[in-house]
C-alpha cells in the first residue's frame, strides 16, 4: 500500500494540524481517522471555524438551551460550547502529545475572543480563565500578535500557559513575538517556575498576503513575481527563527529544558485559483515546522501532494523577491499592518454572527419553537 502523502511530511519534521473543528467530525470518528491515517498531529481553531460549525446545524442547539435556561450571556454560552468541544479534542490527540516530547504536537487552540486583540489586560485575563477552564497540558491558547496582544503573550508564557500566536503577516512583528516568548521565558525562570512544559507557535499567514499583493505586482509589471511574496517572507522568517532559538540567549534556556516558539504556517488553503491547491503546504515544508491547513487542503495533498523538504531550498532567491518588491517601492511593513487590521475585522464579523445565532436559538427556546 503506497505510503499517505499527507503522512509522509512527517518525515521532513514538520506535522500537519486540523484547521477546523466541529463536532460532527468527532462523532463520526472522522478526526480520530485523520489521526491515524493521515499523521494529522494537532488541531487548531477559531471564531470563523466556531461560527460555522454553531451555525449550520442541529448538534450544539440543545446546549445553547441548556446554558441559556442556566443564566449565561450569549459570550459564556459560546465559550461553554468551545471549551466542551476542545476538551474533547484535546482528549483525543492525548496519545499524540504522549508520544512526542514535550513541546511538540498534540496540540490544540482556542482563541481569546477577537474583541480583545486591542486590549492587553483583557487578553490576559480570558488568556487564564480559558486555560484553566480547559484544564488539558495540550491545549494552546490563541492571542492575536497585535501590539496589544504581544505584552499578553509574554506574561501568559510567564505563568507557564501554551500560546499560539496568531495572525502574524510581518517580518518586525514576527521578531517582536519571538522576543516576547523568549523574555517570557527568562521571566518564569528568574521566578523559579519550571520552563521545560511550555510550548507555543507563531503562525505566520500566508495565502492573505499574496491575496493583496499580487494586484499591486501587476501594476509595477512585476506579475511574474505573483504568489511568491509570502512563501519568501515566510523563508525570511525562518531564517530569524533558527537565528533566535540557536542563540547564546536562548542557549541558556534550552539547557533548562525550554524549547523553541515553532513557526506554524496558516492561512495555507490556495484562494487563488490559478495557484495549485497544494502550493503553499509544498513550498514550506521544513524542519520544526508546523502547517495547520483546512479539510479541503488537506484532502488535496492526500490526493496528488508531493512531500519534500523545500523550506531550506533557495533562499537566495527568496530574498531577491522581497529586494524586487521593496525597491518597486510596495511598502511591505504597511501591508502587514493592514492584513492584521483585516485579520481582526475577519474574526469579529463570524463573532457577532455567532453570538446572534446563539440569541435566535434562546429565543427559539423561550418560545418553545424546536
Amino acid at each position: 500500500m503506497a505510503t499517505n502523502n499527507v503522512k509522509q511530511i512527517h518525515q521532513f519534521e514538520q506535522s500537519i494540524w486540523l484547521d477546523y473543528i466541529d463536532r460532527p467530525i468527532m462523532n463520526s470518528g472522522e478526526l480520530q481517522r485523520l489521526i491515524d491515517e493521515d499523521g494529522v498531529r494537532g488541531l487548531t481553531s477559531n471564531p470563523a471555524i466556531f461560527e460555522k460549525a454553531i451555525s449550520s446545524g442541529s448538534d450544539y442547539d440543545a446546549d445553547i438551551q441548556k446554558l441559556a435556561q442556566d443564566g449565561h450571556d450569549n459570550e459564556a454560552i459560546f465559550y461553554g460550547l468551545a471549551v466542551a468541544d476542545i476538551q474533547r479534542a484535546a482528549d483525543l490527540f492525548k496519545p499524540v502529545y504522549e508520544d512526542e516530547v514535550r513541546g511538540a504536537d498534540g496540540y490544540v487552540s482556542l482563541e481569546v475572543s477577537p474583541w480583545l486583540a486591542r486590549d492587553t489586560d483583557g487578553t490576559i485575563a480570558q488568556a487564564r480563565e480559558l486555560w484553566k477552564a480547559v484544564d488539558r497540558e495540550n491545549v494552546m491558547i490563541k492571542i492575536p500578535g497585535t501590539a496589544e496582544g504581544l505584552p499578553a503573550i509574554q506574561q501568559a508564557i510567564s505563568e507557564g500557559i501554551n500560546i499560539n500566536v496568531t495572525l502574524l503577516f510581518g517580518l518586525e512583528r514576527y521578531q517582536a513575538v519571538v522576543e516576547a516568548y523568549i523574555a517570557g521565558l527568562e521571566a518564569r525562570d528568574e521566578a523559579g517556575q519550571p520552563v521545560d512544559s511550555i510550548a507555543s507557535v507563531a503562525s505566520f499567514f500566508l495565502s492573505r498576503i499574496d491575496v493583496l499583493v499580487d494586484p499591486m505586482l501587476d501594476e509595477k509589471g512585476l506579475g511574474e513575481l505573483k504568489g511568491e511574496v509570502a512563501i519568501a517572507l515566510a523563508k525570511k522568517a525562518y531564517e530569524h527563527y533558527k537565528e533566535a532559538f540557536n542563540s547564546e540567549r536562548f542557549k541558556k534556556l534550552a539547557a533548562k529544558g525550554a524549547v523553541p516558539q515553532r513557526l506554524l504556517w496558516a492561512s495555507t488553503g490556495t484562494k487563488n485559483p490559478a495557484f495549485s491547491d497544494v502550493k503553499y503546504v509544498e513550498a514550506l515544508i521544513g524542519p520544526k515546522t508546523v502547517n495547520t491547513v483546512p479539510k479541503e487542503t488537506l484532502d488535496a495533498f492526500r490526493d496528488h501532494g508531493q512531500a519534500a523538504s523545500r523550506l531550506e531550498s533557495d533562499t537566495e532567491g527568496a530574498m531577491q523577491v522581497l529586494d524586487r518588491v521593496t525597491n518597486a517601492g510596495i511598502d511591505l511593513e504597511a501591508i502587514s499592518q493592514q492584513l492584521e487590521a483585516e485579520g481582526i475585522e475577519k474574526f469579529n464579523q463570524p463573532y457577532a454572527k455567532l453570538l446572534a445565532a446563539i440569541d435566535e436559538q434562546k429565543a427559539k427556546s423561550a418560545t418553545g419553537v424546536a
